[in-house]
């Protein structure tokens, strides 16, 4: 069901304007705040986070897909679940980052609220990335997020390779967003719209410029591909993770990653679904060699950070398998199972990284990173709980069962094997097998290995609380899945029926 809003009627935009509202409050209040008070600036933020998700708890409308400023935002099921979600993982990597980043002097002195605040402003730029239902909107939430992680990347200015890292991701950041927008114009040109709505009406049309309509999803998915990090696109993630500090490496592997799904449903599924053969023969391409050189290059690696890039790349390409196996022999019945399928992957794949970089800023401390895998040996006789937990994770993101990571994966497989396409759910799981290796090799270090380190493993109370329930998280939904799922499920079918 379709709800078309008053254009001055802002209740679905409570949450974005709330978040805009409170984030330029808390830089002006942390100017007058000393360095021994910067917790007041995370309390902030947290707050900032709670009210944004009683907004969108309270505008959550679970049978309609809401439209207001002349259709260009959307709020519907899909969006605020997604929304619910980025706050959890903002909000749970604040919670990791706050002994990290108080330890490190990132900028001049010690580190001021500059991070939150720029986490809060990616934040955002996400939110109006998942509700965008105009191709200018949707780019303006890219920017505005991807500026904001720009800067987060080179906050050590005095360290050399988190400046070449931000340069990189800068540059290559600037090439994707130029792919995107000639996509954007030349599909503009074919449709004479840029509201999504239109433009599947204008492109399902046997008058559409078929040639032209092709060459803007050509330049659309390569620009979706560099931002979602998978091959051939993919050369940014590894040097970007492991230059970042790793409390900005989990700001970039965590929230980011479901506002890059919502996009890519949005432009591709919702705005281009007529096209959905020409699409998915390129999702197939990219999926294949991200599994491929992503699971096969992490083996090689020695810095934990660098092997969860690679990790990242072969996960978002198994993402993809959802989002190609939506349409098969023309037939739609399936896109419901398929697309969910890949935003319950979207979700377990965050989840997991949060609880694996939490585990990570855990063992770091001031002047030592814990970024090598070798830094985890014995890790079992300093803190059995949180080698557990860190044990919980990596089986997760190898799709070991009962945990979450398997039950995302088989839901992606079972869409694939529907469409019949045997060959590419055997491949899945044959680069899964692979991937397998280097999860696993994390566990035998810390179980197997004995401890290099003797240091007493320190931190707050409430990264340690919300560190366990993470691990617990991703067992208890991978014991329990069906409701996640289920939750999952509903939203895409309700926002496909809008």
């Amino acid at each position: 069901m379709l709800v078309q809003m008053n254009n001055m009627n802002l209740i679905p935009l409570y949450p974005e304007i709330f978040l805009l509202l409170a984030t330029c409050a808390i830089l002006l209040i942390d100017m007058f705040l000393a360095d021994d008070k910067r917790n007041v600036t995370y309390v902030l933020s947290i707050l900032s986070l709670l009210g944004c998700g009683v907004l969108t708890v309270m505008n959550f409308n679970t049978g309609a897909s809401v439209y207001v400023s002349n259709n260009m935002f959307v709020s519907d099921p899909m969006s605020s679940l997604l929304k619910l979600f980025s706050y959890i993982a903002v909000g749970m990597t604040l919670v990791y980052s706050r002994q990290y980043v108080t330890d490190r002097g990132m900028s001049n002195g010690k580190l001021g609220g500059e991070f939150y605040v720029l986490a809060l402003f990616a934040l955002l730029g996400q939110m109006v990335m998942i509700s965008g239902n105009n191709f200018l909107i949707i780019y303006l939430g890219l920017e505005m997020m991807s500026l904001s992680l720009y800067a987060l990347v080179a906050l050590r200015r005095e360290h050399t390779v988190s400046t070449e890292a931000a340069m990189k991701y800068f540059i290559l950041g600037a090439l994707a967003s130029g792919f995107l927008l000639y996509g954007i114009s030349m599909l503009y040109g074919a449709t004479g719209s840029l509201e999504l709505t239109e433009v599947a009406k204008v492109a399902a049309s046997p008058t559409a410029n078929k040639t032209i309509l092709v060459f803007g999803i050509v330049f659309l998915v390569a620009g979706l591909a560099f931002k979602l990090g998978v091959v051939p696109f993919h050369m940014w993630v590894p040097d970007v993770y492991q230059g970042a500090p790793t409390a900005v490496t989990l700001l970039l592997g965590g929230a980011p990653k479901l506002a890059a799904f919502a996009i890519t449903f949005r432009l591709l599924v919702e705005g281009l679904f007529p096209q959905a053969v020409d699409w998915q023969q390129m999702l197939l391409v990219l999926s294949v060699l991200s599994m491929a050189i992503g699971n096969i290059t992490a083996i090689a690696q020695t810095n934990l950070k660098r092997m969860l890039a690679y990790s990242t790349i072969s996960q978002m390409g198994f993402m993809l398998l959802g989002l190609l196996s939506g349409v098969s022999n023309g037939s739609v019945s399936l896109a419901a199972d398929a697309y969910s399928a890949s935003m319950f992957y979207s979700i377990t794949y965050v989840l997991t990284t949060l609880g694996t970089f939490g585990v990570i800023m855990l063992l770091a401390r001031a002047g030592f990173e814990a970024e090598n895998i070798e830094d985890f040996k014995g890790l079992n006789k300093r803190s059995p709980w949180f080698a557990f937990v860190m044990l919980l994770l990596m089986f997760s993101l190898a799709g070991i069962p009962p945990l979450m990571g398997f039950y995302a994966k088989l839901s992606v497989l079972q869409a694939v094997l529907a469409t019949g396409q045997v060959w590419l759910a055997v491949v899945a799981v044959l680069f899964s097998l692979i991937g397998a290796f280097y999860y696993l090799r994390v566990v035998k270090t810390m179980y197997f290995d004995e401890p290099a380190d003797k240091e007493v493993i320190v931190a707050s109370a409430d990264m340690r609380i919300v560190l366990s329930v993470n691990g617990l998280a991703v067992l208890l939904l991978g014991i329990m899945p069906g409701s996640l799922m289920s939750v999952c499920a509903a939203a895409i079918v309700k926002t496909l029926a809008s």
